[in-house]
């Protein structure tokens, strides 16, 4: 394989149970391959928030309510420590939210912003706008580069001649390891690197598994 290094830039809400399967797998990637992971965040409330008519009630009560604390806290976050505490935050954060089955709770993220050296001070935002203009331009900025009709997580890599590529998932479950993890990453620059290649889709028929 080439040694050449690439970069990956990866968008998540941490509180999908997908993205942070696919980004568990960026991780081991990161172990096998030449790579370099940049963290972005994107918001499932904000991806919603002209269709909450087309989801269900259950659902559509956790965007308006405990969707947006996490991503705010992040995104203050970067905001005033920069984009490179954004991948320890997430692995902090997710661990506590899925494999620990926490969810977004106030504890969850002060424990998360202790493990992840941050201050304590940034839980307030979770509960502020103050970033909501940073937020929304970062998952502007990942969104546009796959199109309206997908989610979170969405990954840009290099493409034909450079030019960058994005796709929705990979969606895996459980997160592959080691030349596992790797060949799947090839196999996404495979694809990538093929003019005019959209889409290979199949039914999921089991949920994530956190291990």
């Amino acid at each position: 394989m080439s040694e050449t290094r690439t970069t990956a830039d990866f968008w998540f809400d941490p509180l999908c149970p997908w993205a942070w399967m696919t980004s568990r797998w960026m991780l081991e990637v990161q172990k096998v391959r030449p790579v370099d992971v940049r963290w972005h965040v994107m918001s499932l409330a904000v991806l919603n928030e002209n269709k909450l008519d087309e989801v269900p009630e259950e659902y559509r009560e956790m965007l308006a309510t405990t969707a947006w604390g996490p991503v705010r806290v992040a995104v203050a976050a970067e905001q005033l420590h920069g984009p490179e505490v954004l991948g320890r935050l997430y692995t902090a954060m997710g661990t506590r939210i899925h494999n620990q089955g926490l969810g977004p709770t106030r504890e969850a993220m002060a424990d998360a912003l202790a493990e992840a050296g941050l201050p304590a001070e940034l839980l307030e935002y979770a509960d502020r706008d103050t970033y909501d203009t940073e937020l929304r331009a970062s998952h502007k900025e990942g969104i546009n580069k796959v199109g309206q009709d997908v989610g979170t997580p969405v990954i840009a890599v290099p493409g034909p001649e450079g030019a960058e590529v994005a796709f929705f998932g990979p969606v895996v479950t459980p997160a592959p390891k080691g030349e596992a993890a790797g060949r799947l990453w090839d196999g996404t620059l495979l694809v990538a690197a093929t003019p005019g290649f959209y889409e290979i889709k199949r039914t999921r028929t089991e949920g994530p598994i956190f291990d």
